[in-house]
Formats: structure tokens, C-alpha cells, sequence
């Protein structure tokens, strides 16, 4: 880019300190991007950002940021619960600065599609954090597809095992994604966007329904297991995402016309049917791509350089934008589907707008 762009973090809980920030401050303060400013509705949360970058300037809430760093920004990156990702974009949109926000873009459809208009409007850049993609294993599957020795992808599945809710950080609610009032939804809300997009992006499509089943065992107002199968004009795709899990792993496999690929952590397997012979041919890889570390902080400098792209190409509210809009409205209708017994619901509508907007 020509010049470096100044930004404001607005939420300082674990993914901002320990995923964003140090991604910024690895650039020194002649890279791209560079956070000038930290918000965080915390005091405890203020003073670590204060010792983590003693440069930048802290303030008590968003609104506050952005009235005191006005003229001084060119963006804003969002890195708090979701339930507050559509307000403080609407404030940063009107101020004409650039979006970068945590996935879910946003709590509901209807306030992500809000959000997506507003940066047309506003002529300014909406973009998703959907890191999943950036990781290195997953960039080297990009590889293979891109190489056609699968042949069309025509099933994925999709599973995320975990111990535990993500937690937050002990200065301010630990469990803040076990509330709906702060989450949005339980573990379908926080790591369905990775799963669908990933499942847009390799089955070359997007859904044209879906059905769902979500439970809980936990005390809490959201769900800590969900399973769903989403349609493709391409394929299927299935998906299990648990809370309960007795080890922490993601586990995808693509099957495509002449092979398939699986995926557990950073480890791959290809399998290739080679023609005119009895076996087919296995290549295993390993990629370290440091799954354990929740903060995936190694993913997110090509993440940024993304987000430079689009602004740099007036990419207002391009394919990222409307894919999270689009991740958003799935989770909404998985859970409506749970809600009724499974019932299999389409996507038609939003799937026509968006493929012919971006396929």
C-alpha cells in the first residue's frame, strides 16, 4: 500500500491481545497497517493494553475512540463480542473509516446486511475476520484443489472438536459465549462462520438449504453441540461442531471425482486414484499451522494483507463482506431448523443474490 494505515482496536479481551495486537506490533510502526489507539469498557483490560503497546492512546468505550481520534484514523478492527460488532461498524462507517470485524459479522442477518449497505453508502470497506482460510494447512489444500487432481469436490465434511467454550478473559466475563446476550448463540454462532465459508470455498458453491440439530448439556442459555447438512447445487456438506468433545482437533475431509483430502489439525492426507492401477497413490503431509494456539495469531497477517487488498481495490463490501452476511443468515436458519424438528429450510433467495453477485 502507499501509505501506512493508522487503526483503532476497539475490544482488548483475549483474541485482541493476544491474535490482533501482536500482529500490528510485529510490523513496527512503519508497516501497513499500525493501531494507534485501543478501546475497552474494562479498566484491568485498559492497563494491559497499556503495557502491551505503551505507544497507543486508550480510551473507556468506542464512542469515545472515535470522537478522540477524530481525523487521526483510516480504520477500525472489532474484536468484541458479537453482540456489540453492528453498532460500533455503524459508527466507524459514518465517521468514513474502513471495517475489519471479528467473525460473526454480526448477531443477526438482518443487522448484517445492515452493516453491508451502510459500507456501500458510506464508499468505505467491510471486512470479515474469517482467519480459517489463512491457516497453512488450509492454504496448502488450496494447493491440491487448485492443481485438479481431485477432480469437482462433491461432499465435505466438516468437524470441530473442542473441551470447552472459548473462554474470555478473567477481567471481565469468562463465559460471555455462553450468553445470548453477548454471544448471539452458542458454539454454532462462534465457529459456524469458519465452517460454512470454508464449505463455500471448496464445494465451489453456495447452499441452497439446510437442516440442524443443536443441544446443550451445560448450564447455559446457548448450545454447546449442533450438527447440520447443508445442500450445494455442487454437493453436500455435513458438519458436526461440539463443546463436549473428549480432545480438542478439527477434522475435515473433501471428496471429490478422483480422490480426497483429510484434514486433522496439521496433518493431511491425499489420496489420489491413479488410473489403471490396483491402489490408489497416498501422499501425507504435516504443516505446522499451530491449531492449538487459540489465538491463531500467525494466521493474521494474511488476513491483513487481504484487507489491504480490498481497500486498495474500493472493494466496499466485496465477497468476504457478503459471504460473512451470508455465514450469518445460515446460523440463523440452522437454528430455525433445530427449532422445528429438524426441518430442512432453504436459502434460495440469498444464494441467487449472492452467487450472482460473486460466481
Amino acid at each position: 500500500m502507499a501509505k501506512t494505515l493508522r487503526g483503532a482496536l476497539i475490544g482488548c479481551g483475549f483474541i485482541g491481545e493476544r491474535g490482533h495486537l501482536p500482529a500490528y506490533l510485529a510490523q513496527g510502526q512503519t508497516g501497513d497497517f499500525v493501531i494507534t489507539s485501543v478501546a475497552d469498557v474494562s479498566e484491568a483490560r485498559r492497563e494491559i493494553a497499556r503495557r502491551v503497546a505503551p505507544h497507543v492512546r486508550v480510551y473507556e468505550d468506542a464512542r469515545s475512540l472515535l470522537d478522540g481520534e477524530a481525523g487521526k484514523l483510516d480504520f477500525v478492527d472489532i474484536a468484541t463480542p458479537p453482540c456489540d460488532h453492528a453498532a460500533i461498524a455503524h459508527l466507524a462507517l459514518s465517521r468514513g473509516l474502513h471495517v475489519l470485524c471479528e467473525k460473526p459479522l454480526a448477531s443477526s442477518a438482518h443487522d448484517a446486511q445492515a452493516m453491508l449497505d451502510h459500507a456501500q453508502q458510506a464508499r468505505r470497506v467491510l471486512f470479515p475476520g474469517h482467519n480459517y482460510k489463512h491457516a497453512p494447512v488450509i492454504r496448502a489444500v488450496r494447493q491440491v484443489l487448485d492443481s485438479g487432481r481431485l477432480g469437482a469436490i462433491h461432499l465435505v465434511t466438516l468437524d470441530t472438536f473442542r473441551t470447552t467454550h472459548a473462554k474470555g478473559v478473567p477481567e471481565w466475563m469468562p463465559d460471555w459465549r455462553r450468553v445470548r446476550r453477548y454471544s448471539g448463540g452458542g458454539i454454532a454462532m462462534d465457529h459456524g462462520s469458519h465452517t460454512f465459508y470454508l464449505a463455500f470455498d471448496w464445494l465451489k458453491s453456495y447452499p441452497l438449504s439446510i437442516t440442524a440439530k443443536m443441544s446443550h448439556l451445560a448450564a447455559f442459555d446457548t448450545e454447546d453441540n449442533f450438527s447440520c447438512t447443508l445442500t450445494f447445487p455442487t454437493g453436500i456438506a455435513t458438519a458436526q461442531l461440539t463443546w463436549n468433545a473428549g480432545m480438542r482437533k478439527v477434522i475435515y475431509t473433501l471428496h471429490g471425482e478422483r480422490g480426497a483430502v483429510k484434514i486433522e489439525d496439521d496433518d493431511v492426507q491425499i489420496v489420489v486414484k491413479a488410473q489403471g492401477a490396483l491402489a490408489p497413490e497416498v501422499e501425507t503431509l504435516s504443516i505446522s499451522s499451530d491449531w492449538m494456539d487459540a489465538s491463531h495469531v500467525g494466521w493474521f497477517r494474511s488476513l491483513l494483507d487481504q484487507f489491504g487488498q480490498a481497500i486498495a481495490t474500493n472493494d466496499y463490501a466485496g465477497v468476504e463482506a457478503r459471504e460473512a452476511y451470508l455465514c450469518v443468515k445460515l446460523i440463523e436458519t440452522a437454528y430455525a431448523s433445530a427449532r422445528s424438528g429438524s426441518r430442512e429450510l432453504p436459502l434460495v433467495q440469498d444464494v441467487a443474490g449472492l452467487a450472482s453477485a460473486s460466481r
